[in-house]
């Protein structure tokens, strides 16, 4: 039996086990197979894979990420996560996660960022930068969003951050918040996390980078975001650009105090 009709069977058992009897809805029959799966999350493959590209030397300079700053102190990783996005002031920029290792991989190794930023998804150093996210956010899991609100353009990207959550438009006329501003929404078996304050511990902000089962994908926020746009019919953003980073420090944010989970398994 292969990896992908053992999971559809899992799922199938973990909908329909004890209907009847319990009325189990569709949430809890995800969440049990998500439980069966977690041990064996294959997120695990790429943590491995990332840490090992964060200590290689690469790139035209030949030297590794060992020296990047993720906000904490030039090769510190453990606790970065939960911080970002935040202000940065070497770039004079609020950056995630994706635009600070683009930053590290120009400056460090020799990449050119602008090229990696228009790699598609999965290819090439994108597949690089997926990992390494991967490996990082691992190194936070357990902690608690934290991201700061300190600097003036931090709380400016939070408001702009609000804006593109709230603005409607394209032609279904959609925005995050049409599925994302409400409790208890849901799309087919899927939850919708309510994204406007802290939906809880290892949900919506607080799980991703995630091990996509459908696709066998490792996804990073900016390829999650770009998704969203996607669903809502909107032109696909720029890959770490201003209001994706904006976005997740207005999710990150809300997220205050929620514990992380990333990188986390999903459907």
């Amino acid at each position: 039996m292969t990896r992908y009709r053992m999971i559809a069977t899992a799922l199938a058992l973990a909908v329909s086990a004890g209907a009847p009897a319990q009325q189990k809805s569709a949430a809890d029959g995800i969440a049990e197979y998500r439980k069966m799966l977690e041990d064996g999350n294959p997120a695990e493959l790429f943590e491995a894979k990332g840490e090992n590209l964060w200590k290689t030397p690469r790139g035209p300079k030949n030297v590794s990420l060992q020296r990047c700053d993720l906000g904490l102190g030039a090769g510190i990783v453990k606790g970065a996560w939960v911080q970002m996005p935040r202000w940065f002031a070497d770039t004079g920029r609020v950056q995630d996660l994706e635009s600070r290792l683009l930053t590290c991989m120009e400056t460090l190794q020799g990449f050119k960022a602008d090229e990696i930023a228009k790699t598609g998804f999965d290819r090439g150093e994108q597949a690089t930068l997926a990992a390494l996210a991967a490996w990082i956010s691992s190194e936070s899991r357990g902690q608690k969003m934290a991201l700061p609100q300190g600097h003036a353009e931090e709380r400016r990207f939070y408001e702009l951050g609000k804006r593109a959550f709230f603005f409607r438009g394209g032609p279904m006329d959609f925005s995050c918040a049409s599925c994302h501003a409400e409790d208890k929404l849901r799309i087919r078996m899927q939850d919708l996390p309510n994204l406007t304050k802290n939906p809880g511990n290892g949900i919506g902000f607080a799980a991703w980078p995630a091990y996509r089962v459908s696709s066998g994908e490792m996804w990073s926020m900016q390829r999650r975001l770009n998704d969203c746009y996607r669903q809502q019919r909107f032109p696909f953003p720029g890959f770490a650009s201003d209001v994706t980073i904006a976005l997740g420090v207005y999710m990150g944010v809300n997220a205050q105090g929620a514990e992380s989970i990333a990188p986390a398994l999903k459907r």
